[in-house]
C-alpha cells in the first residue's frame, strides 16, 4: 500500500504585495528557518465530468520538491486530508487506480490541470528545532488542458502553513492569529485545484435561477436516503481498501439499509426493478461480513476471557482462542479486495447509479410523505410485532433462540424504516427508531451469545480431544448462558416501551 499521512493545512489570500509577518512572534516558535524557493510542476488528473473534484478528492503527478511523485489525497474533515504517495512513474500506480475504482468504474482519469508552483518555504521551529509548521508562498499558474476552458490560464498567490507531522493543531490558530492581525485572509477556495477549475472556467451563462427545493413527496424522500445509501458505499470503498477502522462494517450497514428501504417502500419503488438489486445487495453484505461476524465473536469471547481472575484461566486458552481464529479466517483482505475488483461488484455499482438517475417510481411516490410513508414504517412495525410474540411465547431453548433471531431481524428492518422517514415526520419517527434500537440491541447481544456458545462448545471439544482442561472454557459457556437468560428477562419490558400505542398514534398522526 502507499505511503500515507495526514496533512492538515490552511490557505490564505494573498497578493504580490504580500509581505509574512515576522512569524518567529508566534507562541512555541523558537525559530523562523528560510529554506529557499522550490518550482513545482503538478498535472492533475480526473474524469472528464469531474467525478474525482466533485468528492474532494484530488490525484495529482508532481515533479519538483522532496515528495515528487503521484499523490492521492482523500478529505476527512475541513483542512485535513489524507495524502497517500506513490514513487514517479509515467502511468497511474496500480494501487490508486484500485482507490479510485468504485469512482472511475470503466473510464481512466485523464490530464485537466496543470499547475506550475513558484513555492518559497519557510520552517517554523520550536526553542529546541522541532519542527512546528511549514509556511510557503506559492505563485501558481494554472492551466486548463482538457473540457470547457481548455487553454484558459490563471495566476495567483496564496500562502500554506501545513502543520508538522504530530502536531497540535492549536499550533495552527496561533499562526493564523498573527496572520490576519497583518490582514491575511483565509482563503475562499479550499485547494488549488478547486481554484484552478474555478478560475479557467468559461464564463456561466445566465440560466434561470432555481432554488434548490426540500424533499416534496413521499419518492423525494425515499429517493434522499436511497442515493445517501449508495453513495455511502462508493465513498467506503477506498476506506474498506485501505483497511481503516470500521469501514468494512459501515459498508455492510449502507448494503443493509439500502436493501431494507427497497423491501419497506415497495409501493414507492418497483419491486419488479430493486429486487434483483436487492439480492445483489445480499450477496455484496455476505461477502463483507465474513470475517466482520468473526471479528466481532473473537473480541466478545477475548473480552470474556481477559474479565476472569488469573487463577480460573487453566490451560493455553488465549493461544488456542488465537489458533480457532486464525484457523476460521478466510484471507479477508485479499477476498474482500477480490470481490471489490470484480466485474459483479463494479456491475452493481453500476445498477445503482442507474436506478439513482432513473428511479423505478410507483403511483405511491407522488403521496404526501405524511400519509405514505407511516403505512409503510407500522407495516414493519407489525411484521416486528408478529415475530416478537412468536419469540416469547416459546419456553427457553433452540426454538426460542431461532425465533428471536427472526425477531432481530425484523426490528433492524423496522428501525431502518423508521430512520429513512425520520426527516419527513421528525420526532415521532426518531422515537420509534430509538426504542425499536433498543429492542434490536437486547435482541441482538442475546443472538451474539447463542453463537458464542455454539464456539464454546467447539473450543471446549478441540481442548479435551488435545488433552487440555476444559474447565475455563465450561465457565465461559456458563458466562454466556447467563448473559442470554439476562436478555430474555429484559426483552418483555423492552419490547413494551417499544409497543406503546401513544408511539404509534404519534406515527399515523
Amino acid at each position: 500500500m502507499a505511503d500515507t499521512k495526514r496533512e492538515i493545512e490552511r490557505k490564505y489570500e494573498a497578493t504580490d504585495a504580500t509581505r509574512l509577518p515576522d512569524l518567529s512572534r508566534v507562541a512555541g516558535v523558537g525559530r523562523v528557518e528560510k529554506r529557499g524557493v522550490t518550482e513545482l510542476d503538478a498535472v492533475y488528473y480526473d474524469t472528464a465530468d469531474l467525478r474525482l473534484a466533485a468528492d474532494s478528492l484530488t490525484l495529482r503527478r508532481r515533479t519538483g520538491g522532496a515528495d515528487e511523485g503521484w499523490h492521492l489525497k482523500f478529505p476527512v474533515a475541513t483542512g485535513i486530508r489524507d495524502e497517500l504517495h506513490e514513487p514517479l512513474a509515467d502511468t497511474l500506480p496500480p494501487t490508486f487506480a484500485a482507490l479510485l475504482r468504485s469512482r472511475l468504474r470503466h473510464t481512466g482519469p485523464a490530464p485537466v490541470v496543470r499547475l506550475l508552483s513558484s513555492r518559497d518555504v519557510q520552517h517554523l521551529t520550536d526553542p529546541e528545532g522541532t519542527l512546528l509548521a511549514e509556511v510557503s508562498v506559492d505563485t501558481v499558474c494554472a492551466e486548463r488542458l482538457a473540457g470547457e476552458g481548455t487553454g484558459t490560464t490563471a495566476t495567483w498567490t496564496e500562502i500554506e502553513v501545513e502543520l508538522a507531522d504530530g502536531g497540535d493543531p492549536a499550533f495552527l490558530d496561533a499562526v493564523e492569529k498573527r496572520l490576519r492581525k497583518a490582514g491575511v485572509r483565509p482563503s475562499e477556495a479550499p485547494s488549488k485545484l478547486a481554484r484552478a477549475l474555478a478560475e479557467t472556467a468559461p464564463a456561466p451563462k445566465k440560466p434561470a435561477r432555481r432554488k434548490a427545493q426540500d424533499p416534496q413527496t413521499a419518492g423525494d424522500h425515499v429517493l434522499a436516503y436511497v442515493r445517501k445509501q449508495i453513495r455511502t458505499i462508493v465513498d467506503l470503498d477506498p476506506a474498506v481498501r485501505r483497511d481503516l477502522p470500521d469501514s468494512v462494517h459501515k459498508m455492510r450497514v449502507a448494503t443493509r439499509r439500502l436493501r431494507s428501504a427497497f423491501k419497506t417502500y415497495r409501493r414507492v419503488l418497483d419491486r419488479e426493478v430493486t429486487d434483483p438489486v436487492g439480492a445483489e445487495l445480499k450477496w455484496l453484505a455476505g461477502e463483507l461480513g465474513v470475517d466482520r461476524d468473526q471479528e466481532v465473536l473473537d473480541k466478545r469471547l477475548g473480552d470474556r476471557t481477559e474479565t476472569l481472575p488469573g487463577t480460573l484461566v487453566l490451560g493455553p486458552v488465549r493461544g488456542r482462542l488465537k489458533v480457532w481464529s486464525a484457523a476460521r479466517r478466510t484471507g479477508s483482505r485479499r477476498r474482500i479486495t477480490d470481490v471489490l475488483d470484480g466485474k459483479r461488484y463494479l456491475a452493481l455499482l453500476d445498477t445503482l447509479d442507474a436506478l439513482s438517475a432513473d428511479p423505478p417510481l410507483r403511483p405511491a411516490a407522488s403521496r404526501a410523505p405524511g400519509k405514505e410513508l407511516p403505512r409503510a414504517v407500522l407495516k414493519d412495525y407489525k411484521k416486528l410485532a408478529r415475530r416478537m410474540e412468536h419469540a416469547l411465547e416459546h419456553p427457553p431453548g433452540p426454538e426460542r433462540d431461532a425465533a428471536m433471531h427472526e425477531a432481530r431481524k425484523a426490528a433492524k428492518r423496522a428501525r431502518y424504516a423508521g430512520d429513512a422517514a425520520r426527516p419527513a415526520l421528525g420526532k415521532p419517527a426518531k422515537r420509534f427508531a430509538e426504542r425499536v434500537k433498543a429492542v434490536q440491541s437486547v435482541l441482538g447481544d442475546h443472538q451474539d451469545s447463542v453463537v458464542a456458545r455454539d464456539a464454546l462448545r467447539t473450543l471446549a471439544i478441540q481442548a479435551h480431544a488435545a488433552g487440555e482442561t476444559t474447565f475455563t472454557w465450561g465457565l465461559l459457556y456458563g458466562h454466556e448462558e447467563a448473559t442470554a437468560e439476562a436478555r430474555e428477562r429484559e426483552l418483555p419490558e423492552v419490547w413494551a416501551r417499544a409497543s406503546d400505542h401513544v408511539l404509534r398514534a404519534d406515527l399515523e398522526h
